[in-house]
């Protein structure tokens, strides 16, 4: 079996939960998961099962869309409702205008910092695990998009966002970094995925309905191919003698240069074999005028 499955992922699994759970019933090892959810959050999740492994890097690099429950006046150590309690404050005197002003600051391009509870390593230990054993942990600032913020609903003091971010936002910070901006403290207290690159959750499938499926010998039906993860790139079609040294990892000369250059410049490209199996990805190098696989299926 070979493909990804769009799980919506239940509060209080991990996400390498639902990655055993999908081992146990596909009776495969070769199983992951693209871009981590916390055990608190829920939504879309995508697991990668064969071959599909090894399209886990562009699934990640996709953009995500969450929905996000911010509750204002309590900041915790974890930035969520999972931590102890930093700070409460006495009152919340905010209203959705300010709220309004203080998402235009979040918008773009901004740089963010990490939770300290993550799970980015140093030194080969996660974070969190050096935080819990009460080392101090200051986590390198990074540079994220944000694509869209906008309040979705304001029920003080809860306030609810639809966000959409680039790889590596902590919709956790942000919700600190609101809290803070506002002057009252602020914490993630719900967090739904509701899309992660082409897959989103009306055609997320539930633990119970995969269970199901491979139960009746139809999991197949929820299995889309590895090649949905890179719809976003160009596509190439070669002929059968170099589709088989695409495999080996051989590269080729461009046909058409004017038009490989132009194809290339806009990035990697999807391969496919006449029959219409994707066999590789691959660069052009414009040294060289050929074209060089750079992950092979």
């Amino acid at each position: 079996m070979d493909g990804i499955f769009n799980v919506n992922k239940p509060p209080g699994m991990t996400s390498h939960d639902v990655v055993s759970v999908v081992r146990r019933l596909a009776g495969q090892r070769r199983v992951g998961h693209a871009g981590t959810l916390d055990p608190a959050a829920e939504g879309v999740l995508l697991i990668c099962v064969g071959k599909a492994i090894k399209v886990v890097e562009y699934l990640t690099n996709d953009r995500k869309s969450y929905r996000a429950a911010i509750t204002l006046g309590v900041s915790t150590d974890t930035y969520d409702a999972e931590g102890r309690i930093t700070k409460r404050a006495s009152s919340v005197n905010v209203g959705l205008a300010e709220i309004e002003a203080v998402l235009a600051g979040f918008r773009g391009s901004i740089v963010q910092v990490p939770p300290a509870y993550s799970a980015i390593k140093r030194a080969g230990q996660p974070l969190y695990k050096l935080a819990r054993a009460g080392i101090e942990v200051l986590p390198e600032p990074r540079r994220v998009t944000i694509y869209r913020l906008e309040a979705l609903a304001w029920r003080p003091p809860v306030f609810t966002l639809c966000v959409e971010c680039s790889k590596g936002t902590y919709i956790r910070s942000l919700a600190n970094d609101l809290g803070e901006r506002l002057g009252c403290g602020a914490h993630l207290s719900h967090l739904l995925r509701t899309a992660s690159g082409h897959f989103t959750l009306d055609a997320a499938a539930t633990i119970e309905e995969l269970g199901a499926a491979f139960g009746s010998g139809r999991a197949e039906d929820l299995l889309f191919a590895l090649d949905e993860a890179l719809l976003d790139y160009d596509a190439l079609v070669v002929h059968p003698e170099r589709s088989r040294a695409v495999t080996h990892g051989l590269s080729w000369a461009a046909g058409e240069a004017a038009r490989a250059r132009a194809v290339g410049e806009r990035g990697p490209v999807r391969v496919y074999s006449v029959e219409g199996e994707i066999v590789a990805m691959a660069e052009y190098d414009r040294g060289s005028g050929r074209w060089q696989p750079s992950k092979v299926f």
